[in-house]
């Protein structure tokens, strides 16, 4: 199993053509590949065909943490 940034890596495409393949929006897509959301099983289907691959052998994970997210939005409070 490999995630989907490392395929959508290997696959040689680029964003738009994986968007317009999968008929997503570029913005989801970019989303989805830097793990900010979690796709549908529509559109894990819609990506996984567009890349020519199983589904099931995709990791679709949610992979940024909140905290991080939050941190890099707000920055490091000195008194935490």
């Amino acid at each position: 199993m490999k995630t989907i940034d490392l395929l959508f890596e290997e696959s040689g495409l680029s964003l738009k053509q994986l968007a317009e393949q999968s008929k997503l929006a570029e913005s989801r897509v970019a989303d989805i590949l830097k793990g900010r959301w979690t796709p549908s099983p529509k559109d894990r289907e819609k990506i996984a065909t567009a890349l020519n691959v199983p589904v099931d052998t995709v990791s679709w994970g949610h992979t940024m943490a909140p905290r991080n997210v939050r941190y890099h939005q707000f920055g490091l409070k000195e008194d935490f």
